[in-house]
């Protein structure tokens, strides 16, 4: 293997870690409140 093919598996590994971690962020029970709010700020009116 190159370098290059070296580099490309560990962005790519890089980015999969990366993606999991928000996924995990994002359905964590903390953050719930926060995205039930920020989902209805469209039909708020002012």
């Amino acid at each position: 293997m190159d370098i290059i093919s070296i580099l490309r598996i560990l962005f790519t590994l890089l980015t999969f870690v990366l993606f999991v971690v928000i996924a995990v962020w994002a359905w964590r029970n903390r953050n719930s409140a926060q995205f039930k709010d920020a989902q209805n700020l469209p039909f708020d009116e002012d």
